[in-house]
C-alpha cells in the first residue's frame, strides 16, 4: 500500500501508511470460538506482530475479535496492506479451525469494521474497550487475567 485508500464493500475502509486502526470482524452466524480457537486466532494474530503489523492491544471473543494495531512498512516503501494481513488471520485460522472441528465453510463474516484512530484520546478509548471487553461476556477477574487478551506498550 503506497498512499492513503478508500475501498467499499457493505462498509467504508480507509487505509493510510502508518496509521493505526481500531479493527473488528465477527464470527459468521451460529459459529462460536471455544477455547482453542480462541487460542488458535490468538497465535495467528501475534504470528504477524512485528512482522506486518504492529499489535498495541487485542482480544479474542466468543464471536468477535478486536484488534488494535498498525500496519508496518515495507522495505520497498509503503506499508503492508491492513486488508491483506486480516485476509491471511481470518483464511488461515478459519481453516485450522474448521479441520480440528470437523466444519466446513467460513468461519468468519466477509465483511471487517475498521477505523483509523485520529488521536491520543481515542487510541487510550479503544485501548480500555478492548481491555473492558471480556466483562461483557461475564469475565468477572482483572482483565489481564484473560487469556485471550494481548496487551503491547507502544
Amino acid at each position: 500500500m503506497q498512499s492513503f485508500q478508500i475501498s467499499r464493500r457493505n462498509l467504508p475502509h480507509w487505509q493510510e501508511p502508518g496509521r493505526v486502526y481500531f479493527i473488528t470482524w465477527r464470527c459468521k452466524q451460529g459459529r462460536t470460538l471455544d477455547s482453542k480457537d480462541r487460542t488458535l486466532v490468538m497465535d495467528t494474530l501475534r504470528h504477524w506482530d512485528g512482522l506486518k503489523w504492529k499489535i498495541f492491544a487485542a482480544v479474542i471473543l466468543i464471536d468477535h475479535v478486536h484488534v488494535l494495531a498498525q500496519s508496518l512498512p515495507k522495505g520497498e516503501g509503503g506499508a503492508f496492506d491492513l486488508a491483506e494481513i486480516i485476509h491471511s488471520v481470518k483464511s488461515f485460522s478459519s481453516q485450522k479451525i474448521n479441520r480440528f472441528g470437523g466444519n466446513v465453510g467460513s468461519l468468519w463474516q466477509d465483511e471487517r469494521y475498521d477505523r483509523i484512530v485520529r488521536d491520543e484520546a481515542e487510541f487510550l478509548e479503544k485501548w480500555q474497550y478492548i481491555r473492558n471487553n471480556p466483562s461483557k461476556e461475564g469475565w468477572d477477574s482483572q482483565p489481564e487475567e484473560y487469556p485471550w487478551l494481548y496487551e503491547k506498550g507502544r
